[in-house]
């Protein structure tokens, strides 16, 4: 006896009838990240050293913030919506724009992240060490949010 769908079959990307539950574990990793971060980011200009950094990395850490508080509302956006159009009429429709906000909210994400290592460690090492460190942080998101991913799918082994 075959299960009915939705019990214990794995949809696959074809067949997917728009269960949001992949969606909702992809988000319980991403959200703490930006949650953290725009926390982090809110006391900085509070401590009593934060007058004293260059004015340059004044303008890295706005840049930092928005792009933290943008991927925040990026990313919880698709629960929101959620909440607010119950019931979907159309669940793939919703999952396939609601894909595309926490992708958009992912590369802010990203961005703040790398942006947040240079503007850390500049301020603690010097220009140069702060950009290496960017750098490092841009290839390796590059590297594993990205390139990987994709080189997977085009292998067609995962």
């Amino acid at each position: 006896m075959s299960k009915p769908e939705g019990f214990g079959n794995e949809p696959d990307e074809l067949s997917d009838d728009g269960d949001l539950t992949d969606m909702l574990g992809e988000l319980r990793v991403l959200l703490p990240t930006a949650q953290l971060l725009s926390a982090f980011l809110i006391t900085v200009p509070f401590t009593p050293g934060f007058s004293a950094i260059a004015n340059a990395e004044k303008w890295v850490f706005l840049a930092t913030f928005v792009l933290a508080v943008v991927g925040l509302v990026l990313l919880s956006a698709p629960a929101v919506q959620h909440r607010l159009i119950r019931p979907l009429l159309d669940r793939p429709r919703f999952k396939s724009l609601a894909s595309r906000q926490i992708l958009v909210g992912a590369v802010a994400l990203a961005s703040a992240l790398v942006s947040g290592a240079q503007l850390v460690l500049s301020t603690i090492f010097g220009h140069v060490v702060g950009s290496l460190a960017a750098a490092l942080v841009a290839g390796l998101i590059f590297l594993l949010w990205w390139w990987l991913p994709r080189r997977w799918k085009q292998s067609g082994k995962l």
